[in-house]
């Protein structure tokens, strides 16, 4: 459990203690469906409470404990999900506590991932949306039936208000708390119907700017990462691996190693070797001084990025290569055979590192019996870092302690369905017999790290004689990530890789004649979800694509998309909006362009405009402005919402302009970020963001600011130079030789 201080605006911080303290305690605990079965807790001073779920208690004292069943990593659903649970109770957001859940229950499991405790996909807010919402209206209702038989009035005589039942009629009033400490045994729940849910009319809490509860700690630097964890009587861990996946030590010489003051001992793991010491430092010299004979006979050997991106590109334009459907509509073949013009090309993507702040770190506690595991650790799923820990120690879910923490950044980088720093914690401390914190550098991060996976695309379409799209064929070469890092899932679902395909079906735009498909390649790095997944790639030559057909079309590449845009009034309005916001069609002085993008995530869809700037000495591309407009439905946070737009965005120009990681013998070839280049805050660009907020429910924010960027800096390079780039980034030697 995490513990947080609460800030009131209107009095004094409410510790932990307040919690505690009180004279008696009703406990709501509130399942998001129809909850059956009433558990009775006891209370030393008060009848015994109330507890007919799972998702919020109320004590005596009015305070509210929501729990939180995904995890943070900066996306801010920490706040989101408990203020939709807290608006439909109408609660007093400063009477609101929020708990991390830190066990692989699956009664709050994500409903888009089966009922597993997975935060990805952008689906928080979107899978809890209704859950919490009902559950909050029955903790609502419950409060006010109880205060009904108090009172002995009918229930539809009364109203709430923020953490108050009144009765208007005699002007009586009960504060939750209060009600919580009434005696008598409490009324069954209620059921809640869809009409018995606020309209958005009503909102209080969603849709405002509510301050996120996790920057205060971390403004104040006193939030506890993974990295930070202590506990009494650890040890730290550093680890040598094997430089190529697959490797193992033959022979170990580890007398230098040991000869370093406060060195423990040396554990093989199953790819590498642990030095374990009492300091942090002391395990990082120690490792250092390791002499390992590796087998360096893995396949992995062989893996060569250049080598890699050739044979996809080929196998992409492969018309014999098998490819598995990913979205088919009409006869995508027939059209094109047909059209006046057909047009064809390629696009390649490079492999790209997380680069999350944060690098991997776990915490061990190893049972005496090896059959049981305290941890501490951050990853973005509760149920595969359980999973992790009972494989590794051969044991039970019921012999696990999971603490969750907040994530220094991850980006998918923490989802694999074996977390090797977890394992390798684990590991170390049943070695040892005492708690082990295993941390990484980021030379350890990058050189060992999980990749989003190279790709190579090819286009086809098709074109009547007066400039109309007709036929759309879409292939991506790259291979399965699912299969990779989830084989329990690929066998679920293959051959359909959402993480490698998605944004390839392009389901926003009228194309009738449609085909988008996947040449399922050999995997020659380890791959794994990066934010956005495959739209990050896939959206880029789309909307690369989408570029080139207008110019052959001779039509401007806004006025080409709207014309596929006609029965998607929404996204009409995103393109329409980001025209009028950047000035589209207007001069820009000569020293820039404009590139335009459609792309989105999910049900989410962007709009975005690059302004570009360019050094035609050294071949580097700026961007002084991007401009976006964002359609996800319902918006629970706005500041939030355009907070993570903005992130999005920064990420997507940094994959864009420079994040590539290379391979050669199997080795990275990058270390730490001087020779892998982020985008620097001085490259930031001014950003501006419309929020088109609509009817329709959410739908996601926290990936769909970077599936647009790309492509918009692509094409407006274009449109200053009149060159194409199509090999993603868009680095320096790359563009002086698109210039040449």
């Amino acid at each position: 459990m995490t513990d947080f201080l609460l800030h009131s605006s209107q009095g004094p911080e409410l510790p932990r203690r307040a919690f505690l303290s009180g004279a008696g305690r009703l406990a709501f605990l509130i399942g998001a469906t129809g909850l059956t079965g009433i558990t009775l807790a006891a209370s030393a001073t008060a009848a015994a409470p109330l507890a007919p779920g799972i998702w919020v208690t109320i004590d005596g004292d009015g305070l509210t404990t929501i729990v939180f069943p995904m995890t943070e990593m900066g996306q801010g659903s920490f706040t989101a999900l408990p203020m939709i649970l807290a608006e439909e109770m109408d609660a007093n957001w400063d009477r609101v506590r929020i708990e991390q859940l830190d066990r692989d229950d699956r009664a709050y499991g994500n409903p888009l991932f089966g009922n597993l405790l997975y935060t990805a996909g952008s689906s928080a807010v979107m899978a809890y949306f209704d859950p919490l919402r009902k559950a909050g209206a029955q903790a609502r209702k419950l409060l006010m039936q109880i205060a009904a038989a108090h009172w002995e009035v009918p229930v539809t005589s009364l109203s709430t208000e923020p953490h108050t039942v009144l009765h208007p009629e005699s002007g009586r009033r009960l504060n939750y708390g209060e009600i919580a400490g009434l005696p008598g045994p409490p009324p069954p729940v209620p059921e809640i119907t869809d009409a018995e849910l606020k309209p958005r009319s009503a909102y209080r809490l969603i849709g405002r700017d509510v301050p996120r509860r996790d920057v205060p700690a971390k403004s104040r630097g006193t939030a506890e990462y993974a990295i930070d964890v202590q506990v009494p009587g650890m040890l730290y861990a550093a680890v040598l691996r094997s430089p190529v996946e697959g490797e193992a030590a033959l022979e170990v010489d580890e007398t230098e190693a040991r000869g370093i003051p406060g060195v423990v001992r040396t554990v093989t793991l199953p790819d590498g070797i642990a030095v374990v010491a009492e300091r942090l430092e002391a395990a990082f010299a120690g490792r250092d001084r390791l002499s390992v004979q590796w087998s360096e006979t893995a396949p992995a050997r062989s893996f060569d990025s250049e080598a890699t991106l050739a044979a996809y590109e080929q196998a992409a334009g492969d018309p014999d290569r098998n490819a598995a459907i990913w979205s088919e509509s009409g006869d995508a073949a027939a059209a094109i055979a047909e059209a006046e013009r057909v047009v064809q090309r390629t696009y390649l993507s490079d492999y790209a590192y997380h680069a999350q702040m944060e690098p991997m770190a776990a915490v061990a506690s190893v049972d005496p019996d090896g059959k049981g595991a305290e941890v501490w650790a951050a990853t973005q799923t509760q149920t595969l870092t359980t999973r992790t820990i009972t494989q590794v120690l051969e044991t039970t879910p019921d012999r696990v302690r999971l603490h969750m923490l907040t994530m220094g950044g991850s980006f998918g980088r923490r989802t694999a369905l074996m977390q090797e720093y977890v394992r390798d914690a684990l590991l170390a401390s049943k070695a040892v017999g005492r708690p082990v914190k295993v941390v990484w550098t980021r030379e350890d991060d990058l050189k060992h790290g999980w990749f989003r996976p190279a790709a190579a695309q090819q286009l086809t379409g098709g074109l009547t004689a007066g400039g109309t799209l007709t036929g759309w064929r879409h292939r991506v070469a790259t291979p399965s990530v699912i299969a990779y890092f989830n084989p329990l899932r690929w066998s679920q679902v293959e051959p359909h890789d959402i993480i490698s395909m998605r944004g390839a079906e392009s389901k926003f735009y009228g194309i009738g004649d449609f085909l988008a498909e996947h040449v399922i390649t050999e995997r020659r790095a380890r791959v794994i979800p990066w934010r956005a997944i495959g739209a990050s790639y896939t959206s880029f030559a789309a909307e690369a694509f989408m570029d080139e057909l207008a110019e052959e079309a001779g039509a401007d590449p806004i006025a080409f998309r709207l014309q596929l845009l006609a029965d998607n009034p929404r996204g009409r309005r995103l393109l329409e909006r980001v025209a009028e916001m950047a000035g589209w069609g207007g001069a820009t002085g000569g020293e820039t362009a404009l590139g335009v993008s459609f792309a989105g995530y999910g049900d989410s869809m962007a709009a975005g405009i690059a302004e570009v700037a360019l050094d035609r000495d050294s071949g580097r591309i700026s961007v002084p402005h991007f401009w976006a407009a964002v359609d996800a439905g319902l918006i629970v946070s706005p500041d939030n919402a355009v907070a993570q737009i903005e992130g999005g965005i920064v990420y997507g120009l940094s994959s864009a302009l420079k994040e590539r990681v290379t391979l050669a013998g199997g080795e990275v070839q990058q270390s730490n970020f001087y020779d892998y280049e982020i985008l620097r805050a001085n490259e930031v660009p001014e950003i501006s963001v419309h929020l088109e907020v609509t009817d329709g429910p959410p739908t996601g924010i926290g990936e769909v600011g970077g599936p647009m960027t790309s492509a918009a800096v692509a094409n407006a390079f274009h449109a200053l130079t009149g060159r194409r780039l199509r090999h993603m980034p868009f680095t320096p030697d790359r563009v002086l030789a698109a210039l040449a």
